[in-house]
């Protein structure tokens, strides 16, 4: 069954994850993230968890925002209910899952 709450929980600590890394020592730090939220260059972490979750509903393992050869991209790992752990790169303007991976 699906807990609000849990749900709630589980986005605001991928939101603490966000600030993490970069791809080639593109580090991103929190002013940063928080103009290109601002200037509508990224979607808020609320509505890509979202998009993730309908392509791959779980448990959020992880949260980063990554800038890649000048594209920002979510990489969201959620862990399904059968132990997989799925890893998707969302472009961080539009939600669109770029690639996916299986562990």
């Amino acid at each position: 069954m699906h807990n609000p709450r849990l749900t709630a929980i589980t986005v605001a600590a991928g939101l603490l994850l966000v600030t993490g890394g970069a791809f080639a020592g593109d580090r991103l730090d929190h002013d940063e993230i928080k103009q290109l939220r601002e200037t509508g260059q990224i979607l808020p972490m609320g509505e890509v968890m979202a998009s993730a979750q309908t392509v791959q509903p779980g448990q959020l393992v992880e949260a980063e925002l990554e800038r890649e050869d000048g594209v920002y991209l979510y990489e969201i790992k959620i862990l399904a209910a059968d132990g997989t752990v799925h890893k998707l790169y969302l472009d961080a303007a539009t939600g669109e899952v770029i690639k996916r991976k299986e562990k």
